[in-house]
């Protein structure tokens, strides 16, 4: 008993980031070394399972906790994190307009993907997460339906709030704790899950499938750290006037490295949760604007959606206008802000993007199916880049506030020590 709490001691003293490092690099070698090793498989899989397991619950109750202790407000902070959320999401398909023409591609259709769910306009997006809003809150939870979530959260912590009892708050608070100390448990054992989904793509996933669309995957991953490294840093800079690259790569190394490898956003809330934590922002803020954020800034959707859409256009020969290139920015946007509630993600908005141009469903769902080729990497940097997004905005907007409240930023951002 003594020997293992000394490994478990000087294992959590060494850094998360560290350990995440050498999990990632033994997943590649035993990939290497003993590929036919296929129960690490499992490392992976039982990882991202409790994180989505855990997630959902953790959203309800820290969001229903949080506004009914009676502290939570939803100031100016929610109004800028929102907007920043929104701003960014199209400002990636605008982007995205312009490096498809910069850089024109074109695609080797293949036979056409399946499907369970093509989304055959915007006004179907729209229903869909309309439904999901007012959908049973224990089917929400069970589905992991992050928008029904946050909508019931909200509902019940209000109500609890405007009862008032003190005893019924404070068991919220206990199990709003008990569920986010679960999740740190969780997380500090990254490293193994990661070694494990690290061993799969390296086995499952040759880099010779992606030669052939070597072209579109490098405008796609060029595109989304374009947004990462120069737009994000850009509108930060803007709303805190400081050097935002401190936080931006802190972002990216803490909550990007394991989005890019859960390639999941929802997963990766609790890890976001547990950064902004670090960062100090106030837990009633970002207890609503991060599982939110994973609902709603999709820059790595809307950039996935334009450049795919646009290259199917081109594949036909098709002339995009510059009205249509705007139009088809403000649907990508408000399509990727309903990925969430479509089963397949963002890949299968693309049939709704290609409508636009009056492109069939068959030959839209063999876009698709280039994705589905493609999406082992691009995936991975698509939910990195979002996932990183919603916590550098919950901070920006953070602490935009506190410079209007004459408060001193963080020291890492240049502030007062204090």
């Amino acid at each position: 008993m003594k020997t293992l709490k000394k490994i478990a001691a000087a294992y959590n003293g060494v850094s998360l980031i560290l350990r995440i490092a050498i999990g990632l690099v033994v997943g590649v070698i035993l990939a290497l070394v003993c590929p036919g090793a296929t129960w690490l498989q499992e490392l992976g899989n039982l990882f991202v399972g409790a994180l989505k397991g855990i997630a959902p619950v953790l959203v309800f109750v820290i969001v229903a906790s949080a506004l009914a202790q009676g502290s939570s407000k939803l100031d100016r902070r929610f109004g800028t994190v929102v907007w920043l959320y929104m701003l960014t999401t199209f400002v990636a398909a605008a982007l995205s307009v312009v490096t498809s023409m910069l850089f024109p591609q074109t695609l080797l259709l293949a036979e056409a993907a399946e499907a369970e769910v093509i989304p055959q306009g915007l006004g179907e997006v729209m229903h869909t997460l309309l439904s999901n809003i007012v959908s049973n809150p224990i089917s929400a939870i069970m589905n992991g339906n992050y928008i029904g979530i946050l909508m019931w959260g909200c509902l019940f912590g209000v109500a609890m709030k405007k009862l008032g009892a003190d005893s019924t708050k404070v068991f919220l608070s206990n199990t709003a704790d008990a569920v986010s100390t679960i999740v740190r448990w969780i997380i500090n054992l990254a490293p193994f899950g990661i070694m494990g989904l690290v061993f799969t793509n390296v086995v499952s996933n040759g880099l010779a499938i992606f030669t052939q669309y070597g072209k579109l995957l490098l405008l796609l991953v060029g595109t989304m750290l374009f947004m990462a490294l120069v737009i994000n840093p850009i509108i930060i800079c803007i709303y805190l006037r400081c050097n935002p690259y401190p936080l931006v790569f802190r972002c990216l190394r803490e909550s990007g490295l394991t989005a890019f490898f859960t390639r999941s956003s929802a997963a990766n809330i609790p890890v976001n949760m547990a950064m902004c934590e670090k960062l100090g922002l106030d837990k009633d803020f970002y207890s609503v604007s991060i599982p939110l954020g994973a609902t709603i800034n999709m820059d790595g959707a809307a950039i996935t959606i334009t450049i795919m859409t646009l290259a199917a256009a081109n594949t036909l020969g098709m002339q995009v206008s510059l009205p249509a290139a705007i139009l088809l920015s403000i649907m990508s946007a408000l399509g990727a802000c309903g990925a969430s509630g479509v089963a397949g993600g963002s890949l299968l908005l693309i049939p709704m993007a290609c409508s636009l141009f009056g492109i069939s469903n068959d030959i839209a769902m063999q876009v698709v199916g280039v994705g589905f080729i493609i999406g082992v990497i691009q995936d991975s940097v698509e939910t990195a880049l979002n996932s990183a997004g919603d916590v550098e905005f919950a901070a920006t907007a953070e602490y935009h506030q506190w410079l209007k409240q004459g408060k001193s930023l963080p020291e890492f951002l240049g502030g007062k020590k204090k």
